[in-house]
């Protein structure tokens, strides 16, 4: 029988996330107990890549940190599975593996010849460095991802029960809430004007991009309604949570938008192995038009976030030569404020476009007519969760400045355990990343499509919104 009181997977994100801001926030009271948490350190010797996140636990070695935070983290995961209604025992066996490869391929990206900055080489010992900070253990996690979809299909369908990279990022996202807030304290009106800004470019992006997506798909390529639809949705901007939302308001057939969501992965993995660094090449003097091009050109969740993660990196490095030394996380946040008002929109969009249908195409089906539970039902959940972290840490952090140095011990640990839900996105990512599988099932068609779309006008709109917004805007510089 059907478990019909399962979960989303949104919702999941947003009680996993809260339950770990939960125990972080205990150190506003001095209890310190997620400081055993794995942290991924710089290294030059193997034996110094892992350790705990907090001095208190040094009695823990790196080892025991790094099957500690694995135990932990698949026993609070596999309560999120259970009330997905998924297979526990399989997703455990399958995690554990998924677990253990990630992190050492984002331990790889994090030897100092590949992560240093210039400035840090003194302090490894070494005369050289490619400076892409240990952010580079994303791109390494990714790439092998992708490697072991596309060379070894049969071990990534062995694990794809743990293959869950929105879930993965939509608890990066509620943590980060968090960690923003914090940061967000020391220069509150400085956040303000980012997520005014980053409403203001969502709303002018979105109501061009969807349109002229939807009559290229209609007028050129000649797909029916149901087709376009989910296209314009999720190949324009959103990717594949407003493919899946608006083919369900349109009630379309769902082997359309999960083909539409197929292709946007694939592509996002090569977006993300690419727009970082351009961005960082072009844009390294202007990082918040940087970030808000992530959020634009980037479509899915997990990706678009993990870009901006990546683009704050490399446009710090480059900072960092020229002497300036950027808060980390604030072009981060850039990209995530755009994509989270993407996101919002989509349950907008959705009623929207289930109006439309209802009243112009398929007047007969009453059944159609959508109320605001229905936009409810398709409101993404974890967002509540990203907001409610930012805006309780903003708050107690801004009352004073002993209070403010305890939020900053707060995010001590969860900066940490946010790496590795990111790591884990990346990973799976790549892992869902099936090129063969996908011209196997003739999807050529759309592919046209999308590179038109994405390489004719949603990239270079996307970056002239971005500067119309961000341009002249930098991150706070750190002190001292």
């Amino acid at each position: 029988m059907a478990n019909n009181n399962k979960l989303t997977e949104d919702s999941v994100a947003l009680f996993i996330g809260c339950f770990v801001f939960i125990l972080a926030a205990l150190n506003l009271w001095g209890v310190d107990v997620l400081g055993w948490v794995l942290k991924t350190n710089m290294w030059t010797n193997m034996s110094d890549a892992f350790s705990v996140t907090n001095k208190g636990y040094a009695n823990i070695s790196g080892i025991g940190s790094l099957l500690l935070t694995w135990a932990a983290m698949t026993a609070v995961l596999a309560v999120g599975i259970k009330c997905l209604g998924g297979n526990v025992g399989r997703f455990v066996v399958a995690f554990t593996i998924v677990f253990f490869i990630a992190e050492f391929f984002f331990m790889l990206g994090a030897n100092a010849h590949i992560a240093a900055t210039p400035n840090q080489q003194a302090k490894f010992g070494i005369s050289w460095s490619i400076g892409l900070t240990t952010e580079a253990g994303f791109i390494v996690a990714l790439i092998a991802g992708i490697l072991i979809s596309n060379v070894a299909p049969a071990l990534a369908d062995m694990l794809r029960d743990a293959c869950r990279p929105e879930l993965f990022v939509k608890i990066a996202i509620v943590v980060l809430g968090a960690e923003l807030g914090v940061k967000a304290a020391g220069a509150s009106g400085y956040a303000g004007h980012i997520i005014f800004r980053g409403l203001c470019a969502i709303v002018e992006a979105y109501l061009i991009y969807w349109a002229t997506v939807y009559y290229i798909a209609r007028k050129y390529f000649k797909f029916s309604r149901e087709w376009a639809v989910p296209m314009a949705s999720g190949i324009s901007i959103c990717g594949v949570s407003a493919a899946i939302a608006t083919g369900s308001a349109i009630r379309a057939r769902p082997v359309v938008p999960i083909m539409v969501s197929s292709l946007i992965v694939v592509f996002t993995c090569i977006e993300m192995l690419v727009l970082p660094f351009v961005a960082a090449f072009f844009l390294h003097n202007e990082p918040m038009v940087a970030g808000g091009w992530m959020g634009l050109a980037v479509k899915s969740d997990g990706g678009a976030i993990a870009s901006g993660a990546i683009t704050d990196a490399l446009i710090r490095a480059k900072a960092m030569e020229a002497g300036i030394i950027w808060e980390s996380g604030w072009i981060t946040m850039v990209t995530t404020t755009v994509k989270i008002f993407i996101d919002i929109f989509i349950g907008v969009w959705a009623f929207v476009l289930a109006w439309v249908w209802a009243a112009k195409f398929d007047k007969t089906r009453g059944e159609r007519t959508m109320t605001f539970g229905d936009v409810w039902a398709r409101f993404p959940r974890f967002v509540l969760g990203y907001v409610g972290t930012f805006v309780i840490m903003l708050l107690i952090c801004l009352q004073s400045k002993e209070l403010a140095a305890m939020g900053k011990s707060v995010i001590s640990t969860l900066g940490p355990l946010r790496t590795i839900f990111f790591t884990l996105t990346f990973f799976t990512i790549g892992m869902v990343s099936n090129f063969r599988k996908l011209m196997e099932e003739g999807i050529g068609k759309l592919a046209v499509v999308y590179i038109i779309c994405l390489f004719g006008f949603i990239i270079w709109i996307g970056l002239f919104i971005s500067w119309a917004f961000f341009h002249g805007m930098t991150p706070p510089v750190m002190a001292g």
